[in-house]
């Protein structure tokens, strides 16, 4: 599935993904490929985007996760972590 972090000072992560597992404002969710598409707010907590055998994390506070046709889309209000290398 194609995962895509932004936030309002950068994007911070666009490519592939096995898993993500985000901070909702109710609890966590996570999000494996060909999930239903799905929407919830964002809390505040760790995001994590799982490549194979490695995780990237980053601390996110606000906004939304979608899930719409094999895509994720995370817009958060404030996002702290390593940026996008791609």
């Amino acid at each position: 599935m194609h995962v895509t972090v932004i936030s309002p000072e950068a994007a911070m992560f666009d490519g592939e993904a096995d898993a993500v597992v985000a901070p909702a404002f109710d609890g966590e969710v996570g999000i494996l490929p060909r999930h239903a598409p799905f929407m919830t707010l964002l809390g505040t907590g760790t995001l994590v985007v799982r490549q194979g055998g490695t995780a990237r994390r980053f601390s996110v506070r606000g906004g939304f996760l979608q899930v719409v046709d094999d895509r994720v889309r995370v817009v958060t209000e404030h996002v702290q972590g390593a940026p996008d290398e791609a």
